[in-house]
């Protein structure tokens, strides 16, 4: 499985699906389109500033409220290649992994990290290491089976390519 490595968007506590990708764009449920309106009600600037690769990191129950998979895509196809939280709902955990969004959870980094910090997260061992400020925290790997999914980009491609 492949490492995260990329700039952080950090966000607070109690990050819902509403706020990820607002009701009003729901209509849609092309990712491209999702996308473009990702996190706009908590930070307006986020869809012009994210690049390929950059990362997400917020505190506890991230990705409460309904349990639509538009949130994690939204997320996944703006760019963001990991969420760092210190919790995740928990079907959007259950939401991100069977569409390829790889997530950790790891309070200590989610406190500590910091907008803007480069951070590289290795999928294999948990490790997520702060570039910024060399600091190194132990993160949740993912068992293999997970680590499968995600490297086919969703359980459907995973199904498909594994019968």
């Amino acid at each position: 499985m492949k490492n995260a490595n990329g700039s952080v968007f950090k966000y607070g506590d109690n990050v819902d699906t509403d706020v990820i990708i607002p009701a009003r764009y729901l209509n849609s449920t092309e990712a491209a389109d999702l996308a473009a309106h990702c996190m706009e009600d908590i930070d307006k600037t986020f869809v012009s500033r994210v690049s390929a690769g950059d990362i997400m990191v917020a505190g506890k129950n991230f990705g409460c409220g309904s349990s639509r998979e538009h949130a994690p895509i939204a997320i996944k196809a703006a760019g963001v290649s990991c969420v760092i939280a210190e919790t995740f709902a928990r079907i959007f955990y259950r939401n991100a992994i069977n569409i390829g969004l790889p997530i950790v959870e790891c309070p200590e980094a989610a406190a500590e990290i910091n907008e803007g910090d480069r951070v590289n997260i290795d999928f294999d061992s948990g490790i997520i290491t702060d570039e910024t400020t060399g600091k190194k925290y132990q993160g949740q790997a993912f068992p293999p089976f997970m680590q499968k999914i995600i490297d086919c980009e969703g359980l459907v491609n995973y199904i498909n390519q594994n019968g």
